[in-house]
């Protein structure tokens, strides 16, 4: 049996998709545009094909086997896959495209003011971007590079360090008038404000002013953007990259706490999958991005 005459019709493929997704087939009927024996033809169709029973019928109604719903949800990755490899080509026929997976905060204060030279320098190249907050499987996504926060250990790719991480203790200027810190310690007795991505921040931090914390309560945030939000309304203390520090500082929206500047244990990488490491458009982005980063760093080495 050749490659072509084992793959299952799109149409039954979609059908299944629908009918995973809405767990009914009036519904998926109606998404499709077809009738619901149109659609039941499809999946006998399908069903008859694969020569496994994906479906369990019972009265009127249909459901997945649980071999119908692992199908689907590969089945749904594929879709997607094949989705975006369209809007690539009808965006950016004739050059190369770069699908990147973005950190919020630092794609959007770090990278973008950055990206129009790189548009100069390569307008043939398209990049689109993606926002993800924890790591993820490039086998099981169309992106070809990420932003990551760490150490750069993702299994099987290549890593690009960017910057390195400094942090500060940052609140309101009320938060701080009704709660005035003289020494690092006093910060113990306040609201501390966690972002997820950096479980042992706070305690880094302490230990690095000589504090020794072990249980450090408080309320956790996601994303750098909420956190901002929160110790802006004088909800506690945050601790944040420097580069954010700066620009809270000199609009006057959050005050330095007290203390320097202090490292983080990771830093920002450029990651992308060993095989797509000779991709003409990712080539042309690291190469690019090195040239930024050169000379630069939001924390001395």
């Amino acid at each position: 049996m050749t490659r072509r005459s084992s793959l299952p019709s799109t149409h039954g493929l979609a059908a299944l998709d629908a009918l995973a997704r809405l767990q009914s087939v009036t519904a998926a009927a109606q998404e499709l545009s077809l009738t619901q024996s149109a659609v039941s033809r499809q999946l006998q169709a399908l069903e008859a094909q694969l020569g496994v029973e994906l479906f369990v019928r019972r009265a009127k109604r249909i459901s997945l086997t649980t071999a119908g719903q692992r199908y689907a949800e590969e089945v749904r990755r594929a879709l997607d896959l094949l989705t975006n490899a369209a809007l690539r080509l009808q965006t950016n026929p004739e050059g190369g495209t770069l699908n990147l997976a973005i950190l919020p905060t630092f794609g959007m204060r770090w990278l973008l003011p950055r990206l129009p030279r790189f548009g100069r320098a390569h307008p043939d190249v398209t990049v689109n971007m993606n926002t993800r907050l924890g790591r993820f499987d490039f086998a099981e996504t169309d992106m070809d590079a990420a932003l990551s926060f760490g150490n750069g250990d993702w299994p099987n790719c290549h890593a690009l360090r960017l910057e390195g991480e400094a942090v500060l203790p940052m609140a309101s200027a009320a938060f701080l008038q009704a709660a005035p810190v003289a020494k690092p310690a006093d910060l113990m007795a306040l609201p501390l404000l966690h972002i997820q991505t950096r479980p042992e921040a706070w305690q880094d931090w302490f230990a690095a002013h000589g504090v020794a914390a072990q249980v450090l309560p408080g309320t956790r945030y996601d994303q750098f953007s909420t956190i901002l939000q929160a110790a802006r309304h004088g909800l506690g203390v945050a601790l944040l990259p420097e580069y954010l520090a700066r620009e809270e500082e000199a609009d006057g929206r959050l005050e330095v706490v007290i203390g320097a500047p202090s490292p983080s244990r990771g830093a920002y990488y450029l990651v992308w999958p060993a095989e797509k490491h000779n991709t003409p458009a990712l080539q042309a982005f690291c190469a690019w991005i090195k040239e930024e980063i050169e000379g630069e760093d939001l924390l001395p080495r």
